[in-house]
């Protein structure tokens, strides 16, 4: 499904978005490719991604730590652990979304990226939810059709 969000400059950008759905928490992604950051004769393409998560449930929950695995198109993996997103851990209660920018550079013009969030409880009980896996793709990925 595309949607379309606006850039730091205002100008709107087309862009899939793509959605998971885990314990009654959605989690939203829309990357949009940065062409500015970007310089393709260095071998270097960045991304910002845009996440939404929304609880649908019935409990109060906190986002603890995300991992994310972002794969170039050469198949190299690159791991990233960490507490929270953006600094924060947020507390979403039932019926609140949380939304954060955040991006990714690339040696090569496209990649993958994917992951999840350790979320918790108000009882202590941990879970991941999970980060649908959605593709980034630039202007500049030469199409070979076989």
């Amino acid at each position: 499904m595309a949607d379309k969000d606006a850039d730091d400059t205002g100008k709107m950008q087309d862009g899939a978005l793509y959605s998971e759905t885990t314990r009654s928490l959605t989690v939203s992604v829309q990357p949009i490719y940065l062409d500015d950051q970007s310089s393709p004769a260095d071998n270097h393409f960045v991304w910002a991604y845009h996440v939404r998560i929304e609880n649908g449930g019935k409990e109060t929950v906190q986002l603890l730590r995300r991992h994310w695995k972002i794969t170039d198109a050469l198949g190299r993996v690159q791991e990233v652990k960490g507490a929270g997103v953006v600094g924060e851990q947020p507390v979403l209660h039932p019926g609140d979304a949380y939304e954060y920018t955040s991006g990714t550079p690339l040696s090569t013009p496209s990649g993958i990226m994917v992951g999840s969030y350790q979320m918790e409880t108000l009882q202590g009980e941990r879970f991941d939810i999970a980060i649908p896996a959605f593709s980034l793709d630039s202007p500049h990925q030469k199409m070979r059709l076989n």
